[in-house]
């Protein structure tokens, strides 16, 4: 229950992989590779995708695309590409990142990026980029906040990167088609990995010639990739086959809420298939280990992040929580 990155392929998408026609992407021969990026850009509206082993390498390029050496990308304090991807654009783009709080629901609010945005003075750095992440920490922007924040940045002169790890779970859950979801911005990022059950793979989104950009800059981070049409397959499949079954996994979130609210603990409402519970600090080493010893890996803290996703059906969640209210702590 760590993550929805623990996934294993389905025998449907084994079989996809492995009878991929593959070439040498590198070349720009990959014909699954080409056809995986064509259906990506075609979904959500873009001119031109580009395929990525992960999903931190296509978030990193995608800001080195937009920002050069001494520039300055906006942020939010909870976001992926700031919190969780090492540093890589101050590290290896030379791009300042300008971390922004947070609001409840994920979003950054309009006057908090207007005050970061530096004034045209040799003493800052200078702004260049506005990044939002949806879906984050589970939690789903609006519609209206998004369209209202690009459309800020834009007029600021700003471009806008979308972090779309879990873009597949708004969407589902806003019950809306791609485009609309990822109106406003300039490039997004899709992760293929996650909930859609991959066993690797991002897609980056944008213009042609915003994707010429990114595809340089993947080259030189190491990104180049022969036969990745098989991984690409999987990326195909997964499109095809595991977006609509998303809604389980989000039933399973308030199923399993229901059950750990019923034990006393407090929990978050989820919105998709994140489940943040509150575990008391002194129980937080007796409730690991006593999972663990029922088989369940999970990483228990005083604020505990649980995941469902495609390997988890109805029966493991019962058995989850079934654990969950075994824990003979509680009663201490």
């Amino acid at each position: 229950m760590r993550s929805d990155t623990v996934t294993r392929p389905t025998p449907g998408m084994r079989a996809a992989m492995a009878a991929a026609e593959v070439g040498d992407d590198v070349y720009g021969d990959d014909p699954t590779v080409n056809r995986l990026q064509a259906v990506a850009a075609e979904r959500f509206d873009f001119e031109a995708a580009l395929f990525f082993p992960t999903g931190t390498q296509s978030n990193l390029a995608a800001l080195m695309a937009h920002c050069g050496r001494g520039d300055e990308y906006l942020v939010g304090q909870e976001a992926h590409t700031y919190k969780y991807e090492g540093g890589g654009a101050a590290v290896l783009g030379s791009i300042q990142p300008q971390p922004l709080e947070n609001e409840p629901d994920g979003a950054i609010a309009i006057a908090r990026i207007a005050g970061a945005i530096k004034p045209h003075d040799v003493h800052f750095a200078r702004t260049r980029l506005l990044a939002l992440e949806n879906t984050i920490g589970g939690r789903v922007l609006p519609p209206a906040y998004q369209r209202e924040a690009t459309e800020f940045a834009h007029a600021q002169g700003l471009r806008t990167h979308l972090d779309g790890a879990r873009i597949f779970n708004a969407i589902v859950k806003l019950k809306v088609e791609a485009p609309a979801v990822v109106a406003g911005f300039d490039s997004v990022s899709v992760c293929l990995s996650k909930g859609l059950g991959a066993p690797a793979g991002s897609v980056l989104l944008g213009s042609r010639e915003f994707i010429a950009v990114a595809l340089r800059w993947r080259k030189a981070l190491g990104g180049g990739m022969r036969q990745a049409g098989i991984l690409a397959a999987a990326g195909l499949y997964a499109m095809q086959h595991h977006v609509v079954r998303l809604a389980e996994d989000h039933a399973n979130a308030e199923y399993f809420a229901e059950g750990l609210r019923a034990i006393g603990l407090v929990v978050e409402p989820p919105q998709t298939n994140i489940v943040y519970v509150n575990i008391p600090t002194q129980h937080v080493a007796g409730i690991q280990a006593h999972l663990a010893k029922r088989g369940i890996q999970a990483s228990i803290d005083s604020r505990t992040r649980l995941v469902t996703h495609l390997d988890l059906p109805r029966t493991l969640i019962d058995q989850g929580l079934q654990a969950f209210r075994d824990y003979p702590g509680w009663s201490r």
